[in-house]
């Protein structure tokens, strides 16, 4: 299936000079428009409610959209479909396992879904589908339960052949049921094709643009994913995921700058809601997530004034909401990053776990990485225990990378860590030599291969252009 992407060379270029910034939109006075058609039994004066929620629940804005369901069904009792989006807020496919208080309220909304008495035969499909999840969750492991939604919602999919909502559903079921040891990307490459079918009509919906993001998060597919990166933050430029999820992408190509400019304005969004709900010192996860990709983005590029901003920013922090995987992660990983990543090996040492108000210690594989048993690991086999001279920086402008001598030869580090922000966490603990394709030509000139068949490239230069999200000006396959 031929993929509607921009070209790699002419949309890279046009990043290097696009600030990813969320009053971009809001200064041209562009409408957003909110492309999400669930089509619902409710009555019309709940049904754009409704929608909206779906559209915020697409952005994985689980406390917002939870608010919205709950709103349409305290209007309307009645509407069925409202409750499965209860339950679906309760539910966080991508990020991490719902607890016990979630699988209640999502199983309760689950028996409210199935007792009301408003539902068509689709909506009686989708509410069995995410009640396959919370079937006997005391009983089943959370992978199970998820495989068995997907196999739901493959029938939704399958029965429903015009309902674009049920293919872009069904494209999350089939990321988050994705094996990580699985390199064919089976997962992955079905749902990027329902999903770029419905993006060839829907150019604004912000489940595709970020479910391909999703699906394109590896370095085989990475450049596929860049025309989606484009395009979601100017899809949602008040949500602080979407304007984060691209850096998930640029990330991967090393377009620092794009990635900085990314996380900063996820960073300001994300501050701005914790601070209005939960109060000054309180962060979550998407806080400290964009902080950890803008530290890393920081590093690669060499400014470690701003890195170290960021962790003293994070050791500001007083309390935690929601203490969960994803957030311990980046609580333990700033800190540890900013030492290894610089190679100060006596502050590696010297670590010990951030005094936020954050129960760190109910994650001990998160506070491994600050307290390693083993630190002489960190110095490098055959490295005398005093710490090493600081390295010098490459003189390039665009990949900022450290040089040091190995009795093998040169290894350069910093802009060789293609990976999301762990693998250059674990990168950075070990001697061993970069694989031959970190070539030494700088970033924005490097060639990219992929598994998947060629993109096609913009049918007309003029349309080929970050502005693609709109339906007038969608780059056309060839």
């Amino acid at each position: 299936m031929a993929r509607r992407r921009i070209s790699m060379v002419f949309a890279a270029a046009v990043l290097l000079g696009l600030p990813i910034q969320p009053v971009a939109r809001a200064d041209t006075g562009a409408k957003i428009v909110e492309e999400v058609d669930f089509a619902t039994s409710c009555s019309p004066a709940v049904q754009q409610a409704f929608r909206h929620a779906a559209w915020t629940l697409h952005s994985f804005w689980y406390a917002e959209a939870l608010k919205e369901f709950t709103a349409v069904t305290e209007a309307e009792p009645s509407c069925a479909i409202g409750y499965w989006g209860i339950a679906m807020s309760h539910w966080y496919p991508l990020w991490y396992p719902p607890g016990p208080a979630a699988l209640k309220a999502g199983s309760d909304a689950v028996a409210k879904a199935m007792a009301a008495p408003t539902k068509t035969e689709r909506e009686t499909d989708y509410i069995a589908a995410v009640a396959a999840f919370y079937h006997d969750s005391d009983k089943l492991d959370h992978r199970t339960r998820a495989v068995a939604y997907e196999k739901a919602m493959e029938q939704v999919y399958l029965r429903y052949p015009e309902d674009r909502e049920a293919g872009v559903f069904y494209a999350l079921a089939l990321n988050a049921t994705a094996l990580p040891t699985d390199k064919t990307y089976a997962n992955k490459r079905k749902a990027a094709e329902i999903l770029d079918k419905v993006w060839a009509e829907q150019p604004n919906h912000p489940g595709v643009v970020h479910y391909l993001i999703h699906s394109d998060d590896s370095p085989q597919f990475a450049e596929a994913g860049l025309s989606a990166a484009i395009c979601y933050a100017k899809i949602a430029p008040e949500v602080p995921h979407a304007l984060h999820m691209p850096s998930h992408i640029f990330t991967r190509l090393g377009l620092w700058q794009q990635s900085i400019d990314s996380n900063v304005a996820s960073h300001a969004a994300s501050i701005a809601y914790v601070r209005k709900t939960s109060g000054p010192g309180a962060f979550d996860g998407e806080i400290v997530h964009s902080m950890d990709y803008l530290e890393y983005a920081y590093l690669q590029t060499a400014q470690d004034h701003q890195a170290k901003e960021v962790v003293d920013e994070l050791l500001s922090f007083r309390k935690g909401d929601n203490p969960n995987l994803g957030m311990s992660y980046a609580v333990a990983a700033i800190p540890v990053r900013f030492a290894l990543e610089r190679r100060d090996w006596q502050t590696a040492a010297s670590l010990s776990p951030p005094q936020i108000g954050y129960p760190l210690e109910r994650f001990p594989w998160a506070g491994a990485m600050i307290s390693s048993p083993d630190r002489s690991a960190w110095r490098g086999p055959g490295t005398p225990a005093a710490p090493r001279r600081k390295s010098r920086r490459s003189s390039h402008p665009k990949t900022a990378c450290w040089r040091r001598r190995t009795p093998t030869g040169p290894i350069r580090s910093r802009s060789c860590a293609w990976g999301p922000p762990a693998s250059s966490l674990m990168s950075s603990m070990t001697t061993k030599r970069r694989s031959s394709w970190c070539a030494r030509r700088p970033i924005s000139t490097r060639r990219w291969t992929s598994t998947r068949p060629p993109r096609p490239r913009c049918s007309r230069r003029a349309n080929c252009s970050p502005t693609c999200c709109s339906s007038s000006t969608s780059p056309q396959p060839r």
